[in-house]
């Protein structure tokens, strides 16, 4: 049996986008925090100043790169499924929407 997706709320679509992004970004979190801890790791071993400075200045932007990289994906995911549902809708009522095998 055929059926057909004529219509995706927006609203919800973008909330379900939002959450699965937003796991999604999760994943990358400790390879952020490994990368900044082993740069600045890095750094430090080479025999850098003793103020560390610039080691700290990396290690600091991968860690907050890595804490908001899950808030960033989210909100982005939230954005794009609400415009991306409203998209579908509009050309959904031209050409028919997505037809679907069922049992």
């Amino acid at each position: 049996m055929k059926r057909r997706i004529k219509r995706i709320a927006p609203l919800q679509a973008g909330k379900m986008l939002g959450v699965l992004y937003g796991c999604m970004g999760l994943i990358f979190l400790p390879i952020f925090m490994l990368a900044g801890a082993a740069g600045a790791f890095a750094q430090h071993a080479q025999g850098g100043d003793a103020s560390g400075a610039p080691a700290a200045a990396v290690a600091g932007i991968m860690f907050g790169m890595g804490l908001f990289m899950p808030v960033i994906y989210g909100v982005m995911g939230f954005i794009f499924g609400v415009i991306s549902a409203a998209i579908y809708n509009l050309i959904a009522r031209w050409i028919g929407g997505i037809e679907v095998e069922v049992e």
